[in-house]
């Protein structure tokens, strides 16, 4: 399905989606026709799916962000998830496998209100347990702002 060229110009288009073909045919020593030709393609075929915009975090947003790994007692997957859907600081929730069911990724303006959340996401029926890691930062971003 996709190759190495597909792969580096959808790399590219992940820095920037405002990207020409002309720059990343340039940037990867291959012709413009190729690289539209292969972007045409990925669209049609449903890998690249559309194009976005990246905002600024403004100093007023949130700026402390946890991940919350939870497990969940069998058959409680859907209450737990229609729960955590209710809390506006959890951005993201992931169906895992492994130790854990589900894998929460949250946000608020100060780590006291994440604690609340945890304890909170603790308490909920259906939660056997959680374990919580807090982001120091970023190191590589290339999902939407609302993704994990």
């Amino acid at each position: 399905m996709k190759d190495e060229i597909d792969r580096k110009i959808i790399t590219h288009l992940q820095a920037n989606a405002r990207a020409s073909a002309t720059y990343i045919a340039n940037r990867m020593g291959i012709a413009r026709t190729t690289v539209q030709d292969r972007i045409s393609r990925m669209e049609r075929m449903g890998v690249i799916e559309g194009y976005t915009v990246r905002l600024q975090k403004r100093p007023d947003s949130p700026s402390v962000q946890v991940l919350v790994m939870i497990e969940v007692t069998q058959k409680s997957t859907g209450k737990v998830v229609k729960a955590l859907n209710e809390f506006p600081e959890v951005r993201k929730c992931l169906s895992i496998n492994g130790d854990f069911d589900l894998c929460v990724s949250a946000e608020a303006p100060h780590i006291e209100d994440l604690d609340i959340l945890v304890d909170a996401i603790g308490a909920l029926p259906g939660v056997e347990r959680t374990n919580t890691s807090v982001v120091f930062g970023t190191r590589i971003d290339r999902l939407p702002d609302d993704s994990l």
